[in-house]
């Protein structure tokens, strides 16, 4: 994969086709961590609209474990897309390449040590919730944050209510019929970029998702190693060029201050 490809899915400089591309990315890595937690938690922990109903529900039955279970889920998810506000900004002001690849770093490294901890985790128990649980909705708010701020919102990868609605709407514009009136109106035309879009972000997570419950089933919690692998593709050339930058400036301010002490 060539290194100027690599650097635009996650660096600073952007286009509307290395967005498309790194949410593809993305919505395979949520299918997929979302199909295989579901088998390990029991529990689909980017569906924050689930979590949220089911919050409503039990405050009314007056199961409050259960609803303090779904608060917990929520808080994890609204803290994770939270962090990744918070590493962006502070990234954007100091004119770092990696602004949108730190927050990629950070859930491979939970994600490695969500399979490395995963059973350990599962009996501690931590905001309301099992850690395990807690983790996974950090990690898909973490994500989920990602790609709204870099595509401005336009793109979504850990869920897909959003999608297919968008979906549907792109289908019945192509579907209608454009009637000849007396009237000046303008047509309806289905945006057929946006169909191809939407339906790869679509294949792409349910893909995701065949290949997590599959290598959940089959190698359990060592699936996470190649998800950890891919983010930290994706993300590792804006890092690096960072690094380089902070070792650049390190040796010239090393070289100004021995000229100084001459």
């Amino acid at each position: 994969m060539p290194i100027q490809y690599v650097r635009s899915l996650s660096g600073r400089k952007r286009s509307k086709e290395s967005n498309r591309h790194l949410g593809f990315t993305l919505a395979f890595i949520a299918g997929a961590t979302n199909a295989g937690a579901y088998l390990a938690v029991k529990l689909y922990t980017s569906h924050m609209t689930g979590m949220v109903s089911s919050m409503a529900d039990n405050v009314v039955l007056g199961n409050s474990d259960l609803a303090l279970s779904s608060f917990g889920g929520i808080i994890s998810f609204l803290s994770g897309a939270a962090t990744t506000a918070i590493m962006v900004n502070l990234a954007r002001r100091r004119h770092m390449h990696s602004e949108f690849a730190f927050p990629l770093l950070l859930e491979a490294l939970l994600m490695l040590c969500f399979g490395l901890l995963g059973t350990q985790l599962s009996k501690i128990e931590g905001m309301f919730v099992p850690v395990t649980v807690m983790l996974l909705c950090f990690m898909m708010g973490l994500q989920n944050a990602v790609i709204t701020k870099l595509s401005n919102a336009v793109i979504r990868t850990t869920h897909l209510t959003g999608i297919i609605t968008d979906l549907g709407i792109e289908i019945g514009k192509l579907l209608y019929w454009n009637r000849h009136t007396l009237d000046v109106e303008p047509e309806v035309i289905a945006d057929r970029d946006r169909l191809r879009v939407l339906t790869i972000l679509i294949l792409s997570f349910f893909g995701g998702g065949v290949f997590g419950a599959l290598g959940f089933k089959y190698i359990g919690y060592g699936l996470t190693i190649p998800l950890a692998l891919l983010l930290t593709l994706l993300a590792a050339v804006p890092a690096i060029d960072d690094f380089h930058v902070f070792w650049r400036r390190l040796k010239d301010n090393r070289g100004h201050s021995q000229n100084q002490n001459k």
